[in-house]
This record gives C-alpha cells, structure tokens and sequence, in this order.
C-alpha cells in the first residue's frame, strides 16, 4: 500500500515538473476539442465547462460550471454580397464593428473598447483577433477575444468572454482557445 502510494506521489510529481518545465502542456491538458462538421467549424475550450442551450442565440455555448458568466461562443452570420473578410474592411474595422454591434449595442448600457487587432493566417485562410474591454451597466469590467473568419458565404465570429478580475488567472488558456478556432 505505501509502495502504491510512492508511485502516485511520483507520478504526481513528474506531471507537475513537466507542467512547470514546459506550461504548454498544462495548457493543452486543460482543453477539450470540440466540432461541428455541419456549419464547419472547429475550437478547443476550457476543461471543464459544458455546452448550453440558448434559444436564438450562438450557434454553440460553452460556459464554467462554477463561473457561469465565463463563456465561449461561435455567432454564424451570412456575410453581404458573398464578400471575404478583408473585403468586410480591416481587423480593426470589423473589430470596431463587432463592439459596436455585438458586444455593445445601443441602449445595452454597455461600452466595449478595442483595445488590440490583428490578423493570422491558417491553413490558407485568414482569421482577425480582436481583444476587448467591456464595462457592463453595473460598472464591472469584462475582457473579451474574439476570432473571426469567413467562410462558404457566412461570417463565423468565435467569441470568448470572462470577468476583468479572473483575466491574469485564465488568459493565457483562453488565448488558447481563440486561437484553435478554424473554419471549413
């Protein structure tokens, strides 16, 4: 029995060397993989947290079991005149657009600041990065990344959103996230 015991503690301590050695694979340890072949898109998201039901909303929702208010989403657009992404306008033009029309629309009470855009390119296909702050009516503050893509005619916008204050904690798995998310 303390034989078994040793094993399980070394084992325990190998895994969190490794972690500590390369934090990478803490993170992809911390990620589920998740698709849906029909609308084609793919992302990974946090272990951990289970999809929701919403009624004419996202097209999928992933939230935290304990901080529900922490969430990922994918919103499916058509996209006008069958334009690609670049054709929509810059990453920050979307990006302003995006915070504007989704994140903070009139009369929510909420702001949404751009505060970084950018752009990357997968497997042939162009993705923009939009990183905000929103303050809610409450005056609490939450930071939301959001990656977009266009693809067989529809904007596909993946969406991550938690509070301000667990920000440093998560971020750099939720940047993970984002950054997994791939049309087709």
């Amino acid at each position: 029995m303390i034989k078994m015991w040793k094993r399980i503690a070394l084992i325990l301590l190998l895994v969190a060397s490794f972690s500590l050695i390369n934090p990478d694979i803490a993170t992809a340890a911390a990620l589920k993989d998740f698709a849906d072949t029909n609308d084609g898109y793919q992302f990974s998201y946090p272990n951990g947290w289970v999809q929701v039901k919403v009624a004419n909303g996202p097209d999928v929702v992933f939230h935290d079991l304990i901080e529900v208010s922490e969430n990922v989403s994918v919103v499916i657009s058509p996209v006008p005149g069958g334009k690609s992404l670049p054709e929509l306008g810059t990453p920050s033009e979307v990006g302003y657009k995006l915070g504007k029309n989704a994140l903070a629309p009139e009369g929510s009470g909420r702001e949404a600041e751009l505060v970084n855009a950018g752009e990357r390119d997968v497997d042939g296909k162009k993705y923009y990065l939009m990183e905000y702050l929103v303050k809610l009516p409450n005056k609490t503050q939450r930071h939301n990344i959001a990656s977009v893509s266009v693809s067989r005619g529809k904007l596909f916008t993946f969406n991550a959103s938690v509070p301000e204050k667990r920000w440093p904690r998560i971020k750099r798995m939720i940047e993970e996230s984002v950054n997994s998310f791939q049309v087709y």
